[in-house]
């Protein structure tokens, strides 16, 4: 019988050629067959260290390897005595892994060409990582950030660049601006106006407007906002007890889901240019344990007082937000204006947009449907009383909840309230004896259905001290019948 010899290179030939250390005739090395025929090496490409030779491309002569190829390099380089890269009492694991990271650790110094090809499915499997992989061992400590570094490093840069935010269940309902604030409390709150006017903001891709509402799973792109690195300041004991204190003060209506404050005038309910003390930054003071802050529902003028609801939780701020929306909610104010309306009771319908749109304060003015900017505001009045013709006490009921919707209102049909700096533009008009230049207007009442129950909450607010010295010098009943309850209510 006659058999086939074995091909030149091939498995069952041992000890044939040249192994990969140059010796001939040596098995079991990284990629020679071993004793048992079967290839001990990784599969590769051909040329490659360990890669298995088609027979008819065996070469012949001494090979060299890439330990070396790596130790004639280090002795050009003058580190022919540099020491194994391998930490003392771990050997490793095999010849294959020892050239390598010798490799690894000669050549460090050299400048590496980039990987084109894709690494082998196998390479996983055939070399696990270690664990402490992110700092490679021998190299000196501070030279190169780990990859921990590295990932808070960018997660710091990403802080301050563009991010993507996703609006929660509880933001529901939230203005684009409201929920900015939310998520940057450190930002000022012009600055919130700001990003919005100028349209940096993309909600699902579509560029955001301020009166825009966001809905759950809405994706949210913020501009680089550029916020100065803040630390953990370290707050006032005494001077939280004297917010809370304050705040507790003006409680007119409270329960596990949200409060009723009855605000002072003069008070901002927002921070903006050259405003400290204002209502959201004292509620930084009756922040729970479980780091929930007391969220404003809606806002008020910085000189109207009276009734503003505050929520303390999000899901009960998203709640009210959408009675409010939805026109659940009914207010009532009072307000002392110039003049005698000759119809007692009426219903003001108009268009009001801002005389200069870049200006967050600006005045409103009466304008026509279609003009940019105008927005639909309807408010019904009804005239309590008045003081010898000369000055009215009017019940205001509004309908929608436009910027100075009231004050515009009231000046539009030629009785602006009393104390108001912007609206008020009676010519030769001098202001009675005994009554103080402010603004007479008080957000008296507001009804709402509870966040959680649906059932009325009903509040009332007292007159402010500057209104109750007017009404008391003019003979006006603060319990007298208010006649806007029987307005429309829409």
């Amino acid at each position: 019988m006659t058999t086939r010899p074995p091909s030149r290179g091939g498995a069952g030939r041992r000890g044939a050629g040249p192994s990969r250390s140059g010796t001939p005739g040596k098995s079991g090395g990284p990629g020679r067959p071993s004793a048992q025929g079967k290839f001990s090496g990784k599969p590769g490409r051909p040329g490659k260290p360990g890669a298995f030779k088609r027979p008819d491309r065996e070469r012949t002569g001494p090979r060299t390897s890439a330990l070396d190829a790596a130790q004639r390099a280090a002795e050009n380089r003058g580190e022919a005595g540099k020491p194994a890269p391998w930490r003392p009492g771990q050997q490793p694991r095999d010849r294959e892994e020892a050239e390598h990271e010798a490799f690894e650790a000669l050549t460090e110094a050299a400048p590496r060409p980039p990987r084109t090809r894709a690494p082998r499915p196998d390479a996983a499997e055939a070399r696990p990582r270690r664990a402490d992989s992110d700092t490679r061992a021998g190299a000196p400590a501070g030279e190169a950030p780990t990859r921990r570094e590295q990932r808070a490093a960018a997660s710091a840069t990403l802080a301050s660049g563009v991010q993507t935010l996703t609006v929660e269940e509880d933001e529901a309902g939230m203005r684009i601006d409201r929920f900015l604030t939310t998520r940057f409390p450190q930002l000022p709150f012009t600055r919130v106006q700001s990003i919005v006017r100028k349209g940096e903001l993309r909600v699902d891709g579509k560029r955001a407007k301020p009166n825009d509402r966001l809905e759950p799973s809405m994706s949210v792109r913020v501009p680089p906002l550029k916020l100065d690195a803040q630390g953990e300041r370290p707050r006032s004991a005494a001077k939280d007890a004297t917010d809370a204190d304050f705040i507790r003060s003006l409680i007119l209506y409270e329960d596990a889901e949200m409060m009723i404050l009855n605000k002072p005038f003069g008070l901002a309910v927002q921070g903006g240019s050259g405003t400290v003390r204002h209502v959201d930054g004292l509620l930084e003071a009756l922040t729970g344990k479980d780091g929930q802050k007391p969220r404003l529902v809606h806002r008020l003028d910085k000189d109207t007082a009276g009734c503003l609801i505050v929520a303390k939780t999000r899901l009960a701020a998203a709640t009210l937000a959408k009675s409010f929306r939805s026109r659940s909610a009914r207010k009532v104010y009072w307000a002392l204006t110039a003049g005698v309306p000759r119809v007692p009771q009426g219903r003001i319908s108009t268009y009001l947009a801002k005389e200069e749109p870049t200006d967050a304060d600006a005045r409103m003015r009466v304008a026509q449907h279609g003009d940019e900017g105008a927005a639909h505001a309807l408010t019904y009045y009804a005239m309590v009383d008045n003081a010898a013709q000369k000055l009215s006490w009017l019940s205001l009921k509004p309908v929608t909840g436009r910027t100075h919707q009231l004050r515009a209102h009231a000046a539009h049909i030629g009785h602006p309230i009393v104390g108001d700096p912007k609206y008020f533009s009676i010519e030769n008009w001098e202001l009675p004896g005994g009554i103080q230049n402010r603004l007479h207007l008080l957000a008296r009442r507001i009804v709402i259905p509870h966040p959680k129950t649906g059932r009325p909450v009903d509040v009332t607010a007292p007159l402010p001290p500057h209104m109750a010295q007017s009404w008391n010098l003019l003979g006006f009943d603060a319990a007298r019948y208010d006649p806007i309850v029987e307005a429309p209510e829409a």
